[in-house]
């Protein structure tokens, strides 16, 4: 799996599965690149990258970043670049980071944590510009791209999230994004030196698992409330962290991202083991499942094979998405 930098330096100029959300072509080529990593490993500017199939041009590496999700939080640390944060908003729970992250993210001023009831960030554009970002990672309902530019902020959205997805989704995906992370920054032997690490955790994991019994299992979102309940197929970051951690996922069959399942559909799959996820607070997340009619026939509730974490631990790729596959393994063991 590991990669030389040479040809990691060349890979992060042709991919444009920028972090913050390049979508991929009709045939599952990425978007070009402009700029380069020349001999001396450093960026070379003007960069243009496509996010979301639109044109983000940086003229040099962003200096004032504002963040409007959690997600990246770890890319940046991992490239040495958190201490360009100038303002944050969402809700950074202190479990995703180590004691030295959460020191940092502690004196990074907090513009707001309003979550509508649909776990969507409040916030306004004229909070966002205030802070006089020239980057801004993720974009709000209430915002645009068209608007931040205007106020001198690019906007990057995680790929996943575009409209048209990047396809299926593999640990490839994430070091892609860091390797345009470090190109976007002038980072790009840290970039490289984080890749690695991630690609060797990988790998030990997947070491671990090489010789595990067919199981199976599912990662679903339970609505709190009696809402609708998501199961996740293979483009989301739940794929490659089910197969790594030596399970079949019971949705890989659907191509999409996240999807409304019926309890109905899960008891005819039948999962050996239930991933659920969760954003804020995880009162009453294994509960929305057991109190589905039928759900005791599920094999995974049974044998209370049932591992609740927070949902950057799988979504979106990230380094935590590597943590988050290594808490799976502690849960429920290699499969040997």
């Amino acid at each position: 799996m590991t990669k030389t930098r040479a040809a990691r330096s060349i890979a992060a100029i042709t991919v444009s599965l920028v972090l913050a959300g390049c979508a991929s072509s009709p045939d599952g080529d990425s978007p070009e690149m402009a700029g380069a990593t020349g001999d001396s490993g450093r960026t070379t500017y003007p960069l243009t990258i496509e996010n979301c199939d639109v044109q983000v041009t940086f003229e040099k590496a962003p200096e004032r970043v504002i963040l409007l999700e959690t997600a990246p939080v770890t890319i940046l640390d991992g490239i040495g670049v958190l201490d360009r944060v100038v303002s944050r908003a969402g809700t950074f729970s202190p479990e995703y980071y180590d004691d030295d992250i959460n020191q940092q993210l502690d004196s990074i001023p907090m513009l707001s944590d309003e979550i509508d009831a649909s776990g969507h960030l409040m916030i306004n554009a004229e909070v966002v510009l205030a802070q006089t970002p020239d980057l801004a990672l993720g974009l709000p309902d209430g915002l645009t791209r068209e608007g931040l530019l205007d106020g001198g902020a690019n906007t990057l959205i995680q790929p996943i999230y575009c409209p048209s997805g990047v396809g299926d989704t593999t640990f490839e995906t994430l070091y892609d994004q860091i390797a345009v992370y470090g190109q976007i920054f002038d980072r790009n032997a840290e970039a490289e030196e984080l890749i690695t690490n991630l690609q060797q955790r990988v790998t030990a994991v997947e070491e671990l698992t090489a010789e595990s019994t067919d199981r199976t299992a599912a990662v679903l979102y339970p609505s709190v409330g009696g809402g609708p309940l998501y199961a996740y197929g293979r483009a989301s970051m739940a794929q490659p962290q089910l197969e790594a951690a030596g399970f079949e996922n019971v949705f890989a069959d659907s191509a999409d991202r996240v999807f409304e399942v019926s309890i109905e559909e899960l008891l005819g799959r039948n999962p050996d083991a239930l991933i659920l996820l969760y954003q804020d607070d995880e009162t009453g997340i294994v509960n929305e499942i057991t109190s589905l009619p039928g759900s005791d026939a599920l094999q995974a509730i049974q044998n209370d094979d049932v591992l609740v974490q927070l949902f950057n631990f799988t979504e979106p790729p990230t380094p935590l998405s590597v943590t988050g596959l290594e808490r799976i393994i502690e849960r429920f063991g290699s499969g040997s």
